[in-house]
């Protein structure tokens, strides 16, 4: 593995938007089995009846510890501390100086002075090295996720089960009733003998726990719950299916990291190495990086952010929360645009578009596409893919205030042009696709009711 940092990397290419877009990192990937019956069937389930993911082996922890550990988190954290006591999380959002968007994650207090961080990597890096370089009485442990650990398996085990039946068929294996446990908050259950520590939450905005242990009790647990499951009409989900749970519930999996400009942030720039980077894909096409960041306000953060302590960014985001520029929204590309992007797969007597991927259609680990409004350049839609529940071809995107209205008719470029040098592109034209806005979480009962259930 390359020990280049990304700072000289940045130098050797020329620029960071040069850099990401020909850089050979692949879209993130979820080693688990890719499907169990079908990835239509498994979307359904967690609408219809109850869906058990495997969250065990995408995502990486990071376990802080110690008597500083809540004021480092704290200290880049634009979320509020107050009443966050053991037994509870939040999606943890760290922004750059400039209030610019590093990352994302679930931060779980488990005991009194003990964090584990879960997420994709930039949030965790940032954290990370801000502890090994600032004044801190905490340590970390790290244990990446099963594409990029060395050996072993992972620390502990993680499975998701959400949907309508997602509750009682807990009850049933429990065998008692479920506590009311709030939104983010966690309870305790026993499964197969074994303590099981419960997360009140949804990944696709329907109700279900995530449920987690020591690896090594997780066969037993899993193999508890599919003994039951039948009767519930459970459905084990793979990676397919799985990949587009954040469609419906419209958390987006992967904005550029806020960290490859600024003088403020070269010392971490300097620290990080290339393989943590990603890739940049999409028809997205200026040449400055920061025109590609975001703020938290522009992907549903907002209320998030809370001005009740110093942190990295307060005073930029201060400013910034007086007039937002963009919100997040749903779009809804139109049937036949796209079936005509993929026809053109079979049409010899011109380039074709893109290869549009089912059910997510990204190509980098951080995509950007344009999105417009009369040609003009009103947004950046960032993950992609189709909802079988809805039938739809969806993105996530951010667009201007002016545009944000439901209903509002947009067009998104897809491809790139020119051709990267990303092993996933391959030789294609551009072409634009028409998109309806529509809110963001798409599905009614995530927008409204998921988070009191």
């Amino acid at each position: 593995m390359s020990q280049e940092s990304v700072e000289q990397a940045i130098q050797r290419a020329g620029t960071a938007v040069q850099l990401l877009r020909n850089s050979p990192i692949r879209p993130h990937t979820f080693p688990v089995q890719a499907e169990f019956t079908n990835w239509r069937s498994e979307q359904r389930a967690w609408r219809e009846s109850v869906a058990l993911l495997d969250q065990s082996h995408h995502m990486t922890d990071l376990y802080i510890q110690g008597p500083d550990a809540s004021r480092l988190l704290s200290d880049l954290g634009v979320n509020s501390f107050k009443n966050f006591g053991p037994g509870r999380a939040k999606q943890y959002v760290a922004v750059n100086h400039d209030g610019q968007l590093i990352g994302d994650a679930v931060l779980f207090h488990l005991e009194q002075d003990v964090y584990d961080l879960v997420g994709h990597p930039p949030v965790l890096d940032w954290v990370q090295y801000n502890l090994e370089t600032g004044d801190y009485d905490a340590t970390t442990e790290r244990d990446d996720n099963s594409y990029d650990r060395v050996s072993g398996p992972p620390k502990v085990y993680r499975y998701e089960l959400q949907g309508p039946n997602a509750v009682a068929l807990l009850e049933k294996v429990t065998g008692v009733p479920v506590p009311e446990t709030r939104f983010f908050h966690m309870a305790d259950f026993t499964i197969a003998g074994h303590r099981v520590r419960g997360l009140r939450h949804g990944m696709a905005g329907q109700p279900g726990f995530e449920l987690f242990g020591p690896w090594e009790e997780g066969d037993a647990v899993r193999e508890a719950i599919l003994a039951e499951g039948e009767a519930f009409d459970l459905v084990r989900v793979g990676a397919k299916a799985y990949s587009t749970a954040n469609l419906e519930s419209a958390w987006v999996p992967a904005p550029i990291p806020a960290v490859f400009s600024g003088e403020r942030m070269k010392g971490y720039r300097e620290w990080l190495k290339t393989p943590a980077m990603g890739s940049l894909g999409g028809s997205m096409d200026s040449a400055d990086i920061e025109d590609y960041y975001v703020t938290p306000y522009d992907v549903g953060y907002g209320s998030i952010v809370k001005f009740d302590h110093e942190f990295v960014g307060r005073a930029a985001l201060e400013e910034i929360t007086q007039n937002p520029p963009r919100v997040k929204v749903t779009l809804v590309w139109h049937a036949e645009d796209v079936a005509a992007a993929i026809g053109s797969l079979y049409r010899r007597d011109e380039l074709p578009a893109k290869f549009v991927e089912f059910p997510k259609a990204r190509y980098a680990l951080h995509q950007s596409d344009k999105v417009l409004r009369d040609g003009e350049l009103v947004g950046i839609s960032m993950d992609v893919g189709y909802i079988a529940n809805e039938r739809s071809m969806v993105s996530l995107a951010t667009v201007d205030l002016a545009h944000s209205e439901a209903g509002t008719q947009v067009t998104v470029v897809w491809g790139e042009n020119p051709n990267s040098a990303k092993p996933g592109v391959e030789a294609h034209r551009q072409v634009e696709i028409r998109a309806t806005v529509a809110p963001a979480p798409y599905v009614q009962f995530a927008r409204e009711a998921y988070r009191s259930k």
